[in-house]
């Protein structure tokens, strides 16, 4: 009966219904949206991270990721690899590389690189080497004398595909090593930087170049959920051999950590910003309803209708009105979210977002989590600012009625 009451008292204006009922749509639409695609830059810029060759985690010998020389490569590989086969689950991918700092030099140009010694056929599943060639072939196991770099270092040393490019590094005697790789492959990648700054090379030939027979400087480990981290460095940990250390994606990019936050803090603010607009109208309707009807609430009071139930009706009206709003606004939300699941083009803001990191197509992602916690606070704080006209409501007296005219 109280239910079909409320009903009723709402639509005895429909106008002013209509206004606050929009009103909740456009809250709860904006929150989901922007939400949405704030998550999906969140996901782009890890997404990112974790492909530039970072993976869930990594084995390296303790003092290699603040010098990465190789004399600082791990001490024992294959007893750190029988480790990987026991321990990891069997959907994780892993693989064995060589990561040091060099020269890329040909006729015209040199520019800094990072040397990656790979494992083909294991890093194309681990990284964005897999997917990105854009020009010419990837690397072989075994291939000795062939190089795959990016299409910004293909540019800064104005060369091409079939051209030759020297390496030059510190090798294990401490020696400065050089030697020539022909241009296999061009690849592209989201960032620029990334581009200019890798150049891959199979595992047998940087430990040529290197003149470090099995070497291995780190092992890199992907997950197939990013969950699973915390229990995988907690089964690795313990067998490790002497000197090597592991490490999580959260300790090598403590950077990405603090962008993480900062964006999930703009998304609370987001979310106050745009509740703290729409309980203002919420308020402001629902406080006006309740003038208007004040002889009717006098008279309730008068024929012995308790307070509370007063409060009870004029908060159901208000439950009522944030439902329908709620319903119609996650019903638009989740219509733009999958409208858009080809991604919005952001690259014209292309600086901009390679400084932070994220790619210049993002693909808004809601998740349960975010679902949850908008609608949550739509209807729970909603029904706290319609308290305080409730309680007006509550507290006119027949009296008080009887001099409205």
């Amino acid at each position: 009966m109280n239910l079909l009451i409320s009903w009723r008292n709402i639509w005895r204006n429909p106008r002013r219904t209509i206004v606050i009922v929009i009103a909740v749509i456009i809250g709860a639409w904006s929150m989901l949206f922007f939400g949405a695609f704030a998550r999906g830059i969140i996901n782009s810029m890890l997404a990112n991270a974790l492909n530039t060759l970072t993976g869930h985690i990594q084995i390296q010998q303790q003092g290699f990721r603040d010098d990465p020389v190789v004399e600082n490569r791990l001490h024992a590989p294959e007893q750190i690899a029988a480790l990987l086969k026991k321990q990891l689950p069997a959907s994780a991918q892993y693989a064995r590389r060589i990561e040091v700092n060099g020269i890329a030099s040909n006729a015209y140009n040199s520019e800094a690189v990072s040397i990656i010694g790979i494992e083909p056929d294991k890093e194309a599943k681990l990284s964005f080497y897999g997917g990105t060639t854009e020009e010419g072939k990837l690397l072989e196991t075994g291939d000795m004398h062939s190089i795959v770099i990016g299409r910004g270092l293909v540019e800064s040393l104005e060369t091409r595909l079939g051209r030759k490019l020297v390496l030059m590094t510190q090798n294990a005697s401490g020696k400065t090593s050089s030697r020539a790789f022909r241009i296999k492959g061009i690849y592209r990648a989201e960032l620029e930087a990334t581009e200019k700054r890798y150049a891959f090379i199979s595992l047998s030939a940087a430990r040529a170049l290197l003149e470090a027979e099995g070497a291995v400087t780190n092992f890199c480990i992907k997950l197939e959920d990013i969950e699973q981290v915390p229990a995988t460095h907690a089964a690795l940990t313990p067998d490790l051999p002497a000197g090597a250390t592991i490490l999580t994606w959260e300790d090598m990019l403590p950077l990405l950590i603090g962008y993480l936050g900062i964006f999930n803090i703009f998304i609370i603010l987001w979310y106050i910003v745009v509740f703290v607009a729409m309980s203002f109208g919420l308020v402001n309707t629902t406080l006006m309803a309740v003038m208007e009807r004040i002889r009717e609430f006098g008279l309730l009071k008068a024929l012995g209708m308790k307070p509370f139930w007063i409060v009870r009706g004029v908060l159901t009206e208000c439950v009522i009105l944030l439902l329908i709003g709620l319903t119609l606004g996650d019903l638009l939300g989740l219509a733009t979210v999958m409208s858009l699941q080809g991604g919005i083009d952001i690259s014209f803001l292309a600086e901009g977002t390679e400084y932070f990191g994220f790619a210049n197509i993002i693909v808004p992602t809601l998740s349960l989590r975010d679902f949850y916690i908008i609608n949550g606070i739509i209807l729970i704080l909603g029904i706290l600012v319609c308290l305080y006209p409730a309680i007006k409501a509550a507290r006119i007296t027949p009296i008080e009625a009887m001099a409205q005219t």
